[in-house]
C-alpha cells in the first residue's frame, strides 16, 4: 500500500489586483454612462420647452353624445324587458299544450309588444285547432289565435305549417 501524503496548508493564493482593477474600471465606465444619460436627458427636456412641444397633459375623455347615450339606454332597456319576460311560465305552456300531432317550430318573443309568436306543423287541420285550444288555456298567454297557415302540398302527409299570435299576460302582483 501506498503512503498518502496529506498537505494541511492551503495554496498560496493568486494575487487579488487584477479583479479589483477590473472591478474599477467597470465602476467609472458605469458612472460615465449614467453622467451621459443624464445630460442627454436635460438637452432633450431643455429642447422640448424651447419648441414648446411638452406633452399636453392628459385630458378626460369628452363626454358621451346625448343620442349615443339615449341609444345605449334604449338596448339596456330592451334586454331587461327580453329579461323580465315570463320564461319558465311559457315554456311550461307550451310543454303543457303539446301533442303527438303537433310540432314546434319557432318561437319568437317580442318583449316590446309582450307578444309571442308560435310556428308550428300539425298532421291535420284538428290537432292545430286542439293546440290553439290549449294554448289559449294557458294562464300566461292571452288572446291566441291564428294568424297565418298552409298546406304544406310537397310533403306526402300533407301538413299544416301555421303561425300563432298570443299576448303575454303580465305576471300576477303587477
Amino acid at each position: 500500500m501506498k503512503r498518502v501524503e496529506l498537505d494541511y496548508l492551503a495554496a498560496p493564493r493568486r494575487p487579488a489586483w487584477p479583479g479589483i482593477v477590473l472591478l474599477v474600471v467597470a465602476l467609472a465606465l458605469a458612472a460615465a454612462l449614467f453622467e451621459r444619460y443624464r445630460d442627454t436627458q436635460a438637452e432633450l427636456a431643455r429642447l422640448q420647452l424651447a419648441q414648446g412641444m411638452l406633452p399636453p397633459a392628459p385630458r378626460a375623455a369628452p363626454p358621451p353624445s346625448r343620442e349615443r347615450l339615449d341609444a345605449e339606454t334604449r338596448n339596456a332597456e330592451s334586454v331587461v324587458r327580453q329579461l323580465a319576460l315570463p320564461w319558465a311560465a311559457l315554456i311550461q305552456a307550451l310543454e303543457a299544450s303539446a301533442t303527438r300531432d303537433v310540432a314546434i317550430l319557432q318561437l319568437q318573443p317580442d318583449a316590446d309588444t309582450r307578444s309571442v309568436r308560435v310556428t308550428a306543423e300539425a298532421r291535420s287541420r284538428e290537432a292545430m285547432f286542439e293546440y290553439l285550444r290549449r294554448l289559449a288555456a294557458a294562464p300566461v298567454l292571452a288572446d291566441a289565435h291564428v294568424v297565418s297557415h298552409q298546406v304544406q302540398r310537397d310533403d306526402p302527409q300533407r301538413p299544416i305549417q301555421f303561425s300563432v299570435l298570443a299576448g303575454l299576460r303580465p305576471a300576477p302582483g303587477r
